[in-house]
């Protein structure tokens, strides 16, 4: 069962129980209020509602007759088929935020919001009325005892869900692993802006490296070639990542970060490496996934207070 870590507890008090683990979901999806940790970061968090995404999970080799050319920034491989899979827009409890070391969280209008994977959740129920400590969790979810999960969702969820659906929505996850660093990549489309009489083009990206060896080893640099459809093809080096050198081990195997890209064309792609060292001083590349930057049609300015 799922305790209380104690990080912010009174001295000497013990470990309380938070609620009782529930039987994974080996297929079909979790519901609106389902709560969970999440199996990589250990945080707390309850699931607000599922996104179907398409995952590219260069892992998996294609049959050779499904090989085809590839835009540029493919690496000269096959062509890689998505495959649908579930993704969920959570609330993380806020007395988790601060422990969670390894990572940045993805913050879209507000602080603990989050996109996860369905396979990194370990649903868990509780008696609780307030399980999760969140600014927006009384607003969006209503405690229903007769209902399983008993949290539903308000009308307030719903229509934050349907007036941000074009900046939340979640399409493409790609996924490609190298010497047991396996790196993967959510793409976001931000907007449309106008600057200096140009359009410019955002998307924010989020990167999670987690490591599936025992080996420590610990990401060093980033290199990475921007391709726009104007034609333009940018190289960007630079060491670590957001102004860190992350270290994955056992302990810490996996470390995720967001970052934004803008170009001056409606479309482009982007991929490249990191470097990664290994505590015999060796380094070894690891790639970073291909993946679209594809704007849409609708090409509205985000909401008011929606910040890049």
């Amino acid at each position: 069962m799922p305790r209380d870590s104690g990080r912010n507890r009174p001295e000497g008090k013990i470990l309380e129980t938070v609620g009782v683990f529930e039987a994974v979901k080996q297929h079909g999806k979790y519901e609106t209020g389902q709560l969970f940790l999440h199996s990589v970061f250990g945080y707390r968090g309850i699931v607000l509602f599922p996104w179907h995404a398409r995952l590219y999970d260069r892992d998996i080799t294609p049959p050779m007759s499904d090989s085809k050319r590839e835009p540029p920034g493919t690496h000269g491989s096959k062509e890689v088929k998505g495959k649908t899979h579930t993704y969920y827009q959570v609330l993380i409890d806020t007395r988790d935020c601060p422990h969670i070391v390894s990572r940045e969280l993805v913050i879209f209008f507000g602080s603990g919001l989050d996109y996860v994977s369905h396979e990194d959740i370990l649903p868990y129920n509780s008696a609780e009325q307030l399980p999760i400590q969140h600014e927006l969790f009384e607003r969006f979810l209503l405690y229903n005892p007769a209902k399983s999960p008993p949290f539903t969702a308000r009308d307030t969820l719903k229509a934050w869900q349907e007036k941000n659906h074009p900046w939340l929505e979640l399409s493409d996850v790609h996924r490609e692993t190298t010497e047991n660093i396996r790196v993967t990549v959510i793409p976001f489309y931000m907007g449309m802006r106008e600057a200096q009489n140009s359009h410019v083009y955002w998307w924010r990206y989020c990167i999670r490296l987690e490591n599936m060896g025992s080996e420590v080893v610990q990401l060093r640099e980033r290199h990475w070639r921007i391709f726009s459809l104007s034609g333009t093809l940018e190289t960007v080096r630079g060491r670590g990542v957001v102004g860190r050198e992350p270290v994955l081990s056992k302990e810490q195997p996996a470390f995720q970060y967001s970052s934004h890209v803008s170009l001056q064309a409606p479309s482009g792609h982007m991929w490249g490496t990191f470097r990664i060292e290994r505590t015999d001083g060796s380094h070894f590349d690891v790639r970073i996934p291909p993946f679209s930057l594809e704007s849409n049609k609708d090409d509205k300015a985000p909401p008011a207070g929606y910040t890049f």
